[in-house]
């Protein structure tokens, strides 16, 4: 059958289920929270073999995707190179993939400021309700709407996601800004750094716009750091006094918060990497939770990307696994004659993969409270390293 297809979320997951399932033949109305566009603000994404045939499979424009990088290393407290892996890759941007999902959808069925209250399904549909009182009916209803999903709130309001014990500092540098020496042997590579309690990951992607020029693109700076729940919870606060509870707006986070960042990156991180910092735009944390649903399906409702699982991001497979629940939702409902039927097989097959990027997530990021022999703090625990390189940012059975 083919037949309405409502999709909660317009973020790459919400996005990938809408190209796949109009590829099919399905009509879909996207509904997005927010009331302006999207922007992923810089963040780098780690291609796959299986994201780049996903995206080719439902029409982006594929040309100019990223910045190849070939090799992987790490480096100690002093700089000096501590290990090399050969592993090419493309690096692209959340915005370079979002733009070329955005640009796939017809005018008028990608709509903003429609917030979900909730649904309600029957034999012949399903209703969804948004928070101005409207409402929208659809053969199928698609949660693609994140970590704090509504869909999956009403569906499995069990289902939370869970504080892992650490949040990630992000921030870009341009590549012009960078000093001589760390534009030529470090910018190029997928960069590593292992410190006592944390972990560094670096790596170029494209500039503003999509810029592979070189001179022209930027440096995606990414610091895991173990944050306890007190001062967590001081982090979230602004400087209005307001506790944002599970994450904060990057400008609301406060200055003597940044500021602490820093002083301890100049302690504890790689001097490139410090250098890096310096020049870098202002930086801004998110806390690192996760969550996997035991279905993702009920009736004629389905979640797909992290409103299913959110796996911590050193697997590097959010936008990799939304793409493939979007083609397997796509491939489940193509000519079913039973909806539900058709969702729950989708489910069958989707569930274990999520468990198994989530479960792995997590062992990599177990990595970041192991102390190293001796209490080495040099910068270089070399226990995991190979695991570290070998494993972040790549499909593994």
């Amino acid at each position: 059958m083919t037949g309405k297809a409502l999709v909660c979320g317009g973020s790459i997951g919400g996005l990938f289920v809408a190209a796949a399932l109009r590829r099919r033949g399905w009509q879909v109305e996207v509904f997005e929270r927010t009331a302006v566009e999207l922007s992923g603000r810089g963040a780098g994404i780690v291609t796959h073999d299986v994201l780049n045939a996903a995206l080719e499979a439902v029409g982006v424009d594929m040309s100019d995707l990223g910045v190849a990088v070939e090799d992987r290393v790490t480096w100690d407290l002093a700089g000096r190179e501590v290990g090399r892996m050969r592993l090419p890759q493309v690096v692209t941007s959340w915005d370079r993939i979002h733009r070329g999902l955005r640009r796939l959808m017809p005018e008028g069925t990608h709509h903003l400021d429609r917030g979900v209250t909730g649904y309600a399904q029957d034999a012949d549909g399903v209703t969804l309700r948004f928070a101005d009182g409207s409402e929208a009916r659809g053969d199928v209803l698609v949660g693609a709407d994140g970590f704090r999903s509504a869909i999956r709130g009403q569906m499995l309001p069990e289902v939370q996601p869970v504080y892992s014990g650490y949040v990630v500092w992000r921030t870009l540098a341009h590549e012009a800004d960078l000093p001589a020496q760390v534009r030529d042997e470090v910018f190029p590579h997928f960069g590593f750094h292992l410190p006592t309690g944390g972990q560094f990951v670096g790596y170029p992607i494209a500039g503003v716009e999509n810029d592979l020029r070189p001179g022209h693109r930027r440096y995606n700076f990414v610091w895991y750091m173990p944050v306890e729940a007190g001062r967590l919870r001081d982090m979230l606060t602004d400087g209005a006094g307001v506790l944002h509870s599970v994450s904060i707006p990057p400008p609301l986070v406060r200055e003597d918060v940044v500021a602490a960042m820093k002083a301890e990156a100049e302690a504890r991180l790689a001097r490139p990497f410090v250098e890096i910092l310096r020049v870098s735009e202002r930086p801004f944390f998110t806390p690192i939770y996760d969550h996997v649903s035991p279905v993702m399906a009920e009736g004629r409702v389905a979640l797909a990307g992290d409103a299913a699982c959110v796996a911590r991001p050193h697997v590097g497979m959010g936008v990799t696994k939304a793409a493939c629940d979007a083609l397997a939702l796509a491939r489940h409902l193509d000519g079913a004659g039973d909806v539900a039927a058709a969702l729950a097989a989708y489910s069958a097959e989707r569930v274990p993969e999520a468990e198994k990027a989530w479960s792995r997530s997590r062992r990599l990021g177990t990595y970041l409270f192991d102390e190293p022999p001796g209490g080495n703090a040099d910068g270089a625990n070399n226990r995991h390293l190979d695991a570290i390189m070998r494993e972040t940012a790549v499909m593994v059975d």
